[in-house]
């Protein structure tokens, strides 16, 4: 992968991060009155702590970079996400906008390509893996790609 691509991405993973860190932050101007939303204590979707956990970060191309009219819509990724991802990962997950580039096989040069970034973290079991997997397989069936990027490792987290 590209140092540049990888800045993106980190850059990406970044704001996303601190995104997080300020929407747990609320204030309501000309008010004392702390925000009183519940606060989790743990549960089997959203626990205090893992064990068995990953963190699986899915590459979807879209379509050229140059020609944002070719390739995927915002409204056919939509669409997909409703339709594939979310279903099977109705808990939570993450969507980044990306750019990437992508070499397939017998190309002389890489495509430079609109991407998304699907971000999901799962306890590892069978079934969870076989989830990623149909998503990956329904979007090579829609859009004829030879491949959706998988990027899986352990993780240690709470919430």
């Amino acid at each position: 992968m590209p140092w540049e691509h990888k800045l993106h991405v980190r850059s990406s993973l970044a704001l996303f991060a601190l995104t997080l860190s300020v929407a747990g932050c609320t204030h309501h101007a000309g008010s004392s009155v702390a925000r009183t939303a519940p606060i989790l204590h743990g549960d089997h979707t959203h626990p205090g702590a893992t064990k068995g956990w990953v963190d699986t970060k899915l590459y979807f191309g879209l379509g050229p970079a140059e020609q944002p009219d070719r390739g995927v819509s915002d409204a056919e990724w939509r669409a997909f996400l409703d339709r594939e991802i979310t279903p099977r990962f109705p808990n939570g997950l993450s969507v980044a906008d990306i750019y990437g580039q992508w070499q397939g096989k017998g190309q002389a040069a890489p495509e430079r390509l609109r991407s998304k970034c699907v971000i999901i973290d799962y306890p590892d079991t069978a079934e969870n893996r076989a989830k990623v997997e149909a998503i990956r397989l329904a979007w090579k069936q829609m859009t004829g790609d030879q491949s959706v990027l998988r990027v899986t490792g352990p993780v240690d987290l709470s919430f």
